[in-house]
């Protein structure tokens, strides 16, 4: 724990009469003045922790610390933070002004000083002069903003977002990804996002947890999740993935597609069975002659950006090509890659040996 803390599970379990625990012994840190999203499939948990920040829920065991203090116990009202839920949860008899001074009015603040803050808080969130708009002439993106905006203006240390961009259309959802982003930054406070879409999460986050049925798989900066997933599920739920059955021969040699390769991993035992990935657009298309791998092309589509092409190599294994390069359905073509493509993933490993395998990778690199 640092300095920066806000937050801190401590070994939290979170289960529902004698069904299967939702949450299981879950442990993480939330520094302040950070975006942490919090990532993984529907009904793997990730909800569930953001209800617990917020109050809504008791942990089954374990503790939730609050700048070092536990609160498993103060009331929803009482903690210092507030959540934009995924409906927004506006109050459609009142207008935009009306919506977001409801919690200073309980407050019972005063006339003058509720008008100033509500000015300030649509000004952060760019609807500055919306304040008599009904919310149902509202479009979804400025309703999203105004439930922002009601949660801001009470001050919080936390905000906390449960997938709030799930019912915009794909084009405003990008906008809003730049505006939250940069509405974190501005506010300087703590964002702790939902989301089950991982390019979202790269996009936005300062750091990802990944989370699989009630467990942590793994925590870092979009780019470590993303280079260096620690199994299959993260590899596959990050992005796309070529993910084959291979066999560290040695340090720096791995064995995979029935050829040795020479790559950047260290710390496996020799002849160790282990998992490879390459990602789709770190595969170069050459001739069979120049590739390392030879495959067959069986399918192509056109992704605006790039060319998405599905290939099999002689032993069966699939493999997946992002390139601005076409390819006919049909034709032999070579794969090249480089040693830094390959990521080896090793069966069963947790994060903290993980993370140290990398540490020291990266300390013998330095010297």
């Amino acid at each position: 724990m640092t300095d920066q803390t806000i937050i801190r599970f401590e070994g939290v379990t979170k289960q529902f009469d004698h069904n299967p625990p939702i949450l299981k012994d879950v442990s993480f840190e939330i520094e302040k003045g950070k975006f942490y999203t919090l990532l993984g499939p529907s009904g793997c948990g990730k909800t569930t922790i953001l209800r617990l920040v917020a109050g809504f829920n008791e942990p089954s065991a374990g503790k939730i610390y609050f700048n070092n203090k536990v609160i498993n116990n103060v009331p929803a009202n009482k903690r210092q933070v507030n959540t934009v839920f995924q409906d927004y949860a506006l109050f459609p008899h009142l207008n935009v002004f009306e919506n977001i001074a409801f919690g200073l009015r309980i407050k019972k603040l005063s006339n003058s000083e509720i008008t100033n803050k509500v000015r300030e808080a649509l000004r952060f969130v760019n609807l500055a002069g919306f304040e008599n708009r009904e919310i149902n002439e509202m479009s979804g993106g400025q309703r999203q903003r105004v439930a922002i905006a009601r949660a801001i203006v009470n001050e919080p240390q936390v905000l906390l977002l449960d997938e709030p961009l799930s019912a915009l259309d794909l084009k405003l959802r990008t906008e809003m990804q730049y505006e939250l982003r940069e509405l974190q930054r501005r506010l300087g406070i703590t964002f702790i996002f939902v989301t089950h879409d991982q390019e979202e999460a790269l996009a936005m986050s300062d750091e990802i947890f990944v989370i699989n049925n009630g467990k942590i798989e793994q925590s870092g900066t979009p780019t470590d999740i993303y280079d260096e997933p620690i199994n299959r599920f993260v590899a596959e739920f990050i992005g796309e993935s070529n993910i084959v059955s291979g066999t560290m021969i040695r340090d720096y040699l791995v064995e995979f597609a029935g050829k040795r390769f020479s790559c950047v991993d260290k710390g496996f035992h020799e002849n160790e069975p282990v998992e490879i990935v390459i990602r789709p657009e770190d595969l170069e298309i050459t001739t069979p002659v120049l590739g390392q791998l030879q495959v067959q092309v069986d399918s192509q589509l056109f992704r605006g950006v790039h060319y998405e092409i599905c290939c099999n190599d002689q032993d069966g294994n699939e493999w997946l090509v992002h390139s601005t390069k076409k390819a006919n359905v049909g034709d032999k073509i070579g794969l090249h890659f480089d040693p830094e493509a390959i990521h080896v993933m090793r069966l069963g490993e947790t994060e903290e040996e993980f993370d140290n395998r990398l540490e020291a990778y990266g300390e013998e690199k330095h010297e």
